[in-house]
């Protein structure tokens, strides 16, 4: 998985009822775009994330 500053995680639930989650990468801590990342959840908590198979990164666009 790869990521640069400005991407989104988008971390689906884990279980029924669980809501997924977005987070912004706000820094991109190993080599070349590769996890850890330190991100930003909507409520504003950060944190730092190693992905797994429920999450999904959405490329920011260049405008």
């Amino acid at each position: 998985m790869r990521a640069d500053v400005g991407d989104t995680l988008l971390v689906h639930g884990r279980v029924v009822g669980q809501h997924d989650r977005v987070a912004e990468v706000v820094e991109v801590l190993g080599p070349d775009g590769t996890p850890p990342f330190r991100v930003r959840f909507e409520d504003g908590h950060e944190t730092l994330v190693s992905p797994g198979p429920d999450t999904v990164v959405r490329h920011k666009q260049n405008d």
